[in-house]
């Protein structure tokens, strides 16, 4: 395996080693699907970060019998066990223990084996790549994304495969993003919270900014935080962080643009200089009926798992419109890890969770998903059954549905993770005036060095 791979796949683990004998070695035990398969293993081991894989597949998977009163357990009718091997996301902490189980995978007995393990778009394409080969080509599990997953939305498919093209990965989500407002806002500068005329009011940059100098001349800011606008820049690149087969970092003009824009829109009194990025207090609490943000760039699961939570005042005082360009952010996809011994079980499990369009539905009822059926989420915009209480009856469905028929995935790379965060980090540190500009660019580089020590340049966008 070349050093690259070892280095991508093994950048939290210790020892240029880790994945030695992952890889085409790694399923030479255990059962294979191409020829037939021997029996299946008495257990399923999915590693993922949180519990929402979990309590998807047992809302809809017909062959779930039970599940342990610690959620550690589930148990299908034939007798096999799933068991959830979960760690956080956070410092890195879930990609270490699964590239470490992936690094025993050929050794492993049975029913220790990986069989299923889920990725994030931001690291999405480190397991999908063709030369480490840790997650299945579908094909090779009997699945034909052509004809079995015909109705999903094509950029979901482009981002769960490999560099030659072949589908390693499938997911029940997608994730295209709105803009999220507080309609008492809305009512004091607008003089209406109506979705449609709040959309005209930010239908693109350009127009957003001046809107942004009506909302501030009232007190209030349009978004909480620099970071909130990141993921519709991000989007935008035009080539991937790391060229395949290259180690030079490339920042692309978009990413710039963000950074110039970000500065200007903080020094204008657009964001809250106290909010210092995401996923904080600060941020949470600018989420809260106290709070004189205006908006939130956020896909279906932001509004469910993270505005809902911190909001504290009446039901309904939030809506939904078109985002000034349209975006995606996040989705977790499935992946058949090589050298499972399960493969008849997990092909059924990614079948059922992303291709069975009646399951998808319920999911999208059930916990305000958007799933990747086109079909079903078309219906869904136009069933006023999807209203939501928490957006004072809006169908969400209406806003999604066109906004991810219009996504171009931006290019990956299997350096996207460690670029996403640090790029944030070091201009973080700038836009707060803790570090001058050059030094901010130094400081990014230094980081994405340390994350990645086989990158040889960077070079920036003019």
């Amino acid at each position: 395996m070349n050093k690259r791979v070892v280095s991508l796949l093994a950048a939290t683990v210790v020892g240029a080693s880790v994945l030695t004998g992952c890889g085409a070695g790694a399923g030479a035990s255990g059962s294979t699907v191409s020829g037939g398969t021997s029996a299946e293993g008495a257990v399923i081991n999915i590693y993922s970060w949180n519990d929402e894989f979990r309590t998807r597949l047992e809302a809809i998977y017909p062959e779930v019998e039970s599940t342990s009163s610690d959620g550690t357990v589930t148990k299908l009718k034939d007798g096999t066990e799933i068991h959830w091997i979960i760690n956080p996301n956070q410092d890195g902490v879930y990609q270490q223990k699964l590239d470490e189980a992936l690094l025993n995978q050929a050794s492993a007995a049975n029913d220790d084996k990986v069989d299923i393990f889920l990725s994030e778009t931001d690291y999405v394409f480190k397991y999908t790549d063709a030369d480490a080969d840790v997650a299945m080509p579908l094909e090779d599990l009997g699945i034909d994304p052509a004809t079995d997953l015909a109705d999903q939305y094509e950029f979901t498919k482009t981002t769960a495969s490999d560099q030659n093209g072949v589908q390693r990965g499938s997911t029940w989500q997608c994730c295209p993003g709105l803009l999220v407002y507080r309609r008492d806002i809305a009512k004091d500068v607008f003089g209406t919270d109506d979705p449609v005329a709040v959309g005209e009011k930010v239908k693109d940059w350009d127009t957003l900014k001046g809107t942004a100098e009506e909302l501030k001349a009232k007190g209030y800011f349009t978004f909480a935080s620099y970071a909130d606008t990141f993921r519709l820049y991000g989007n935008s690149i035009s080539a991937p962080w790391v060229a395949a087969g290259e180690t030079t970092v490339k920042v692309d003009p978009q990413i710039m643009n963000w950074i110039n824009d970000s500065k200007e829109w903080l020094d204008a009194g657009y964001f809250d200089k106290t909010v210092k990025g995401q996923w904080n207090d600060d941020w949470n609490k600018s989420m809260s009926s106290s709070s004189k943000v205006f908006a939130f760039l956020l896909p279906a699961w932001g509004i469910d798992f993270t505005l809902n939570p911190n909001w504290d005042g009446e039901s309904g005082m939030w809506g939904v419109t078109n985002p000034p360009q349209e975006y995606n952010w996040g989705g977790s996809y499935i992946h058949a890890a090589t050298g499972t011994d399960n493969p008849e079980h997990v092909k059924d499990i990614i079948l059922s969770l992303t291709a069975d369009k009646d399951n998808l539905i319920k999911i999208s009822r059930d916990y305000m998903d958007f799933t990747n059926t086109v079909s079903g989420m078309q219906e869904a915009a136009t069933d006023a059954s999807f209203a939501s209480e928490f957006l004072g009856g809006q169908n969400p469905y209406e806003y999604f549905a066109p906004v991810a028929e219009n996504i171009q995935i931006a290019p990956l790379s299997s350096y996207d993770q460690g670029c996403v965060e640090l790029i944030q980090n070091a201009f973080s540190d700038y836009f707060q005036g803790n570090v001058d500009y050059d030094q901010a660019k130094a400081n990014f580089e230094t980081a994405i060095r340390e994350r990645y020590p086989d990158v040889t340049e960077i070079q920036w966008a003019e």
